[in-house]
């Protein structure tokens, strides 16, 4: 899996999720459970992960929905 999107935002997160479930795009939400850890108070941010042979359909999506900004840098191949 490949991060698609690093936040602290769950608003984000939920309309994020939202656009993936709607393309059938695997994901999962990782750090999620860490605010139990920090104490709930956002320090961790959550990352978003996508199957790698569906990632660039996942940054495409986001980046129609007016999400480019929050995309983390590709990978770069050699």
């Amino acid at each position: 899996m490949e991060e698609l999107v690093r936040t602290n935002d769950p608003v984000l997160i939920s309309f994020l999720e939202s656009l993936l479930d709607e393309a059938g795009i695997v994901h999962f939400i990782a750090d999620g459970n860490m605010s139990i850890l920090e104490g709930s108070i956002s320090m961790i941010p959550r990352r978003v992960l996508v199957d790698s042979d569906q990632i660039h359909k996942a940054r495409l999506i986001l980046t129609e929905a007016g999400l480019a900004h929050e995309l983390r840098p590709e990978k770069r191949t050699s």
